[in-house]
């Protein structure tokens, strides 16, 4: 008799619960065993090879293990996949909940991931290559000394500002700087500031030589060609480019240009019924930096006028082959556009940037997948997957 046996964990750094259960049809799903381990695989493997000797070895069966992505990573599954045991990563936002849910614990949460096991309540995660997810951290190291530099840059100004000094300019700017250091305070709170200035200057060295960095990497052969291509797009960088190639991994697995979107929770939500329509915001659902990155490359498209181009775009697109120079053209121009044209009509700021977000999740999507020739009906200003 062939037998299917879903494993569900809920994993923590402190200990793992493990649910191990039989779909069935028309009855009540079969539990064989709950318990919970130390957090460690290979009390996982203990626990699938006790299983498989209350089952019999004389079954033929399959058994899958699961986790939600969340604190540990790509660690267990790496563990347990090199271990011989086959193992999923469900993504948090796809799995199916349980309506009404008022108590929740280990057990419970063990359980309901083996039913979306069982039943496919769920989208697995990506898993990325090891070349890939190292360049990744790598990325999102920098990042965060970025965060760290911009709430030190804070605290100096809430410093000033509590001993009666304020700057009237752009903060931090060359001036800025300089009047910083010319300030004239008590000794102690000058030693202060001069701390902080000393810590903030080597916060930036720091970046500079991560950012560095980060254009090595992308020249390297895996990687230079597509970074070189989104590159050819507004508001898109080395940094951006290099995080969107390695977080996003194959861009063919998206069917369509707006199914990459709702991947980075770009997509926007409805809650309607009957004959009431009620839209909402975007689901933010997904891929948390990637999102946080597309809507900061929107604001650098939204800006400045239509159809122009700096020399630093012209050089990041020279060499470029003249068909994903056009359609990069195309796409600035009517992102631009678009954004200009909300903003007239009166939509937010906040909601049109991120509509061009959206639309450029479409275009990169084109881009990387060589889907670059299509236009939508009745329009040649853009990829049909744009329209989503």
């Amino acid at each position: 008799m062939y037998r299917i046996i879903k494993i569900g964990m809920d994993v923590h750094s402190k200990n793992y619960t493990l649910c191990a259960m039989e779909p069935t049809i028309g009855a009540e799903d079969r539990i064989f065993g709950e318990v919970q381990v130390a957090p460690d695989y290979k009390e996982v493997i203990c626990f699938i090879e006790s299983l498989k000797m209350k089952l019999g070895f004389c079954d033929d069966y399959s058994i899958e293990c699961g986790y939600e992505a969340g604190c540990l990573g790509y660690t267990l599954y790496h563990q347990l996949t090199g271990a011989g045991v086959k193992c999923v990563i469900l993504a948090p936002t796809t799995m199916l909940t349980q309506q009404g849910k008022r108590i929740k614990t280990d057990k419970r949460d063990a359980r309901l991931i083996a039913q979306c096991l069982c039943y496919g309540g769920y989208h697995p995660v990506y898993i990325p290559t090891g070349e890939d997810d190292a360049v990744k951290e790598y990325l999102r190291m920098r990042d965060d000394h970025k965060l760290a530099l911009k709430k030190l840059k804070q605290q100096i100004n809430a410093f000033v500002l509590r001993h009666g000094q304020q700057y009237s300019g752009t903060k931090w700017t060359i001036k800025h700087v300089t009047w910083l250091k010319k300030l004239e305070l008590d000794p102690m709170y000058r030693e202060t500031l001069d701390e902080y200035l000393a810590s903030c200057e080597e916060q930036e060295a720091k970046i500079e030589r991560y950012d560095k960095r980060i254009e090595e990497i992308a020249s390297e052969a895996r990687y230079q060609e597509n970074a070189k291509k989104l590159g050819c797009f507004l508001g898109i960088r080395t940094h951006t480019a290099l995080s969107l190639i390695v977080e996003t991994g194959d861009f063919k697995r998206f069917a369509k240009g707006n199914t990459y979107a709702a991947f980075l929770g770009l997509a926007p939500g409805e809650h309607s019924s009957s004959d009431n329509v009620n839209r909402l915001g975007i689901s933010k659902a997904g891929n948390t930096h990637l999102r946080c990155l597309l809507i900061e490359a929107a604001k650098g498209i939204c800006k400045g006028a239509i159809g122009h181009k700096s020399k630093e775009l012209r050089a990041r697109q020279s060499g470029q082959p003249a068909e994903v120079i056009a359609y990069a053209d195309k796409a600035n121009t009517r992102l631009r556009s678009r954004y200009y044209k909300m903003i007239r009509h009166g939509k937010k700021k906040n909601v049109a940037v991120a509509a061009v977000a959206r639309e450029l999740a479409c275009f990169i999507w084109g881009m990387m997948t060589g889907n670059i020739s299509i236009r939508p009906k009745g329009d040649t200003s853009g990829p049909a997957v744009s329209q989503g």
